[in-house]
């Protein structure tokens, strides 16, 4: 009688595995590509019309991970090594090229603000790139919110890429991000599981002025 009721009751979960079409995959290696819109309140929405339409591509594989800025004004990637927590910032901007280096110590300084991100799940779901989301509120700072479609399908093995989401129970897909006085918003087109090149990850070895993180934030503060 033992045996039948669990057999049964594997039955039951199986075909509720079935109709709902969820499975869990570890994501350690894949190409995942946002589309990037923005809105601003800023006086001069020429410079936030040359954002829109930007894309970000991020490349997974393993421990390392690449996530490309793409705009009209240019391009800023930001190369990260979990294993080790240091990370490198390229910035290409017309004729002007910055290489970045930042610790461990200075990576995490640099996201201090999104250290303890606070979620509330709201029970609304919706599909991004063929992937059932759930949407969540995230919570940090001084009361400082925005809203996140994230899939528990896809369960990322480094979450350094995103470390606005990085807390999250699964892969968000589509989310907010505040710069200055503009909100972006990123959402998932694509989700692509081919092998990665670790030639992605190789840094420059000339045509980029190379910069620390305490000079390059000293080079923010004069511009």
């Amino acid at each position: 009688m033992r045996y039948y009721l669990a057999f049964f009751c594997c039955i039951i979960y199986f075909d509720l595995f079935a109709q709902t079409g969820t499975s869990v995959r570890r994501l350690s290696e894949a190409t995942l590509t946002y589309s990037v819109s923005i809105r601003t309140t800023n006086k001069e929405p020429r410079a936030a019309d040359l954002m829109d339409g930007a894309l970000n591509i991020v490349y997974l594989k393993g421990n390392m991970s690449r996530s490309d800025l793409n705009s009209s004004l240019g391009r800023q990637s930001t190369i990260v090594d979990s294993k080790t927590g240091n990370a490198t910032v390229l910035k290409e901007y017309g004729e002007q090229r910055y290489l970045i280096q930042m610790t461990s110590a200075e990576w995490e300084s640099s996201n201090e603000a999104y250290e303890n991100v606070r979620y509330q799940y709201t029970g609304v779901t919706k599909q991004v790139a063929g992937y059932l989301c759930e949407q969540a509120i995230g919570t940090w700072g001084d009361q400082n919110t925005y809203v996140v479609f994230f899939t528990r399908a896809l369960q990322p093995v480094n979450h350094e890429f995103q470390y606005l989401n990085r807390n999250l129970p699964g892969l968000a897909l589509e989310y907010q991000a505040k710069v200055g006085n503009s909100e972006l918003t990123y959402i998932a087109t694509k989700v692509d599981f081919d092998p990665v090149p670790h030639t992605v990850f190789e840094l420059p070895t000339s045509g980029y002025r190379i910069m620390t993180y305490q000079e390059s934030k000293g080079s923010v503060k004069k511009n």
